[in-house]
């Protein structure tokens, strides 16, 4: 399926660029969350004309995840869950879990969608993880588990 890009989406292009990508993934994704519109030719030039202004609302989303990322960055959080003898959890913590203690704790707006977890946290202990907050906007997180 080939996409006209409403955003800058990391890994894949800037706003205007015609891609190719998976059917599912452009449908239930790009499509679905107004990141894209199919390739057309009143398409191309819609996005043509609005390729200012959607850059324009793209910066200040940009700018607004920037903020968020430099208030997060390198802070640690604290969850305190049940654990067995060898330090194991009994449920892994999820990224709901983190994304609704971030909220709470920072006062900001993020999704458990934006949080990467490369293993899983089911050990009590310390571990860094990364936050995809927005195209080239990350945070990192230090998550400390206690009993």
């Amino acid at each position: 399926m080939q996409v006209i890009l409403l955003e800058n989406i990391s890994k894949l292009g800037k706003i205007g660029d015609q891609v190719n990508v998976k059917n599912g993934f452009g449908r239930n994704y790009l499509l679905k969350f107004n990141k894209a519109l199919r390739v057309n030719k009143e398409n191309v030039d819609y996005v043509n004309k609005k390729k200012d202004e959607l850059t324009k609302k793209n910066n200040e989303l940009k700018r607004k995840f920037k903020e968020i990322a430099s208030i997060i960055n390198n802070k640690k959080i604290k969850f305190t869950k049940e654990s067995k003898d060898n330090g194991e959890l009994y449920a892994s913590l999820k990224p709901r879990e983190i994304a609704s203690q971030i909220n709470k704790n920072f006062k900001t707006d993020v999704a458990p969608s934006q949080i990467v977890l490369k293993e899983d946290l089911n050990k009590i202990g310390s571990f860094k993880i990364q936050l995809d907050l927005f195209s080239e906007v990350s945070a990192k997180l230090i998550i400390e588990i206690n009993k």
